[in-house]
């Protein structure tokens, strides 16, 4: 299970720790949930494995942490589990965020909530594709525009010879 843990470490971007004293069965399964959708992961340690696994990793620093009802998020994306996290514990304060370390740097509990706020991953690729596409879309309207003018023209000069 250390071997594990320390594996897990070792591959994400980001760890947010976390207090879930009270919470119940139905909360954890919705919380799990949540963290599953963001791409994220929630999962319960025992802090003296977890401090074990944590050796040799960049995440060291977070040993302190582990102390209590503990459970850590994780996850590639470097925004993912603490935007999970922190909307969780916004509608339960059940669960609270201790703090995190983004790769070598550890994170307080206002730094893991100001990562919180920033777009995913996912997000800033759809902002990206919307920004690329949208100017390919104005050209060819501009391009358009001229043709349809010289149309409506016409069939406004054709009226007006009909007419007279």
């Amino acid at each position: 299970m250390v071997a594990s843990l320390h594996q897990t470490f070792e591959d994400v971007s980001i760890v947010v720790v976390t207090h879930y004293s009270g919470l119940t069965v139905a909360e954890m399964g919705e919380l799990r949930d949540q963290m599953r959708e963001a791409g994220a992961v929630f999962k319960v340690t025992k802090n003296r494995l977890t401090r074990r696994a944590l050796e040799g990793t960049k995440y060291q620093s977070l040993e302190e942490m582990f102390t209590g009802p503990t459970a850590i998020a994780y996850s590639e994306d470097p925004v993912a589990a603490a935007k999970a996290a922190v909307n969780f514990s916004k509608t339960n304060n059940k669960l609270i965020v201790l703090g995190g370390a983004l790769g070598d740097e550890q994170l307080d509990v206002n730094a893991v909530k100001s990562l919180a706020s920033l777009p995913s991953l996912e997000e800033l690729r759809a902002k990206i594709v919307c920004m690329i596409s949208t100017p390919a879309t104005r050209i060819a309207v501009v391009l358009q525009a001229p043709a349809g003018q010289v149309a409506r023209v016409l069939g406004a000069r054709g009226a007006s010879e009909e007419a007279t």
